[in-house]
């Protein structure tokens, strides 16, 4: 990639016209702002404006390069360009400055967009890739009927699905994803979403223990909760919270099918969510909807605003589930 070379037209406002160029750099006329620039170091200032560093830009590289190349790279561009890109805010904390933001705002969904071109053409695999990003009650629940609207309306589509752990919207911003679902409150003024599912908090417990569980009545229970990093364990300690329950024991699942575990094996109670109509958490396990408060979670999918166009995106939008 580093022999590559493209021609950007990184021109000012009040004069849009470029010549093709190749090799060194020539002299260009002071009315003209055209350069050859090599996509290397594009690709070393898209990273380092991604990662916020150096040493993070190097390690993000798809091959094995050093944190001097990259900041050689960069460098190098901001010679070419006659501009400064960054400005140090930290030990290695670098932010853009507003002639880079414009920059990047050009260069950044291109090269975001370019590996998943490169494997399709490589491939031969023109129908079309989507890689979704989903919670893993949502993988089991909420996408399998979805998945397969969308295979009879694309027979072509090439479907990539992971589990999704946290809201962070990064997978969207870095181009591994083209779509994420889940619960993602606030999501920034840059992602577009569409809701798609509900979900609701429901009480579980051992079946061995009661018939229809009460919060109550297993107030002195270990409670089962997600671990202490997602946004999930927080909602569940406001529930706790508002209906007046202090668990004397914590025990940590970073998923809903360990807890779910953990309840079956008569460790515990916990609150977990589930979407309407799909409520059949086990044999082993007993279960009640946490009426007071009456809470709901939308369940979104979301998209970047600025995604380089995508048929099966639009697609999966198309045949997403309706409320």
């Amino acid at each position: 990639m580093g022999k590559l070379a493209v021609s950007a037209n990184l021109v000012s406002e009040n004069h849009r016209q470029c010549s093709t160029v190749t090799g060194e750099i020539p002299t260009i006329p002071n009315d003209k702002l055209c350069f050859m620039i090599q996509l290397h170091r594009l690709e070393g200032f898209h990273l380092v404006a991604k990662t916020g560093g150096f040493a993070r830009a190097a390690r993000a590289f798809p091959y094995p390069i050093t944190q001097p190349a990259v900041h050689q790279q960069v460098r190098k561009l901001q010679e070419e360009l006659g501009v400064e890109l960054f400005e140090r805010v930290g030990k290695d904390r670098m932010m853009l400055t507003p002639a880079g933001a414009r920059l990047h705002a050009y260069v950044g969904p291109f090269l975001d967009g370019l590996p998943a071109v490169v494997r399709a053409v490589r491939s031969g695999e023109h129908g079309g890739e989507l890689n979704i990003h989903a919670e893993p009650m949502l993988l089991r629940r909420l996408l399998p009927k979805w998945l397969k609207r969308l295979e009879r309306k694309c027979p072509d589509v090439h479907i990539e699905l992971r589990e999704l752990t946290t809201t962070d919207t990064a997978p969207l911003r870095r181009g591994d994803a083209d779509l994420l679902v889940g619960y993602l409150p606030d999501l920034p003024d840059d992602i577009a979403s569409q809701t798609v599912a509900v979900v609701r908090p429901y009480l579980v417990a051992p079946a061995t223990r009661a018939k229809t569980p009460t919060l109550r009545a297993l107030r002195d229970e270990p409670f089962v909760a997600y671990t202490r990093d997602q946004l999930a364990h927080d909602l569940q300690l406001q529930a706790l919270a508002q209906n007046g329950i202090e668990p004397p024991r914590f025990l940590y699942a970073s998923t809903a099918d360990t807890i779910l575990g953990f309840i079956e094996s008569g460790l515990g109670y916990s609150l977990v969510p589930a979407l309407d109509g799909q409520v059949n958490f086990g044999p082993g396990i007993t279960s009640k909807p946490l009426n007071r408060p009456k809470i709901e979670f939308p369940i979104v999918a979301a998209w970047r605003k600025d995604t380089p166009e995508n048929r099966m995106l639009d697609a999966a939008l198309e045949t997403a589930p309706s409320l």
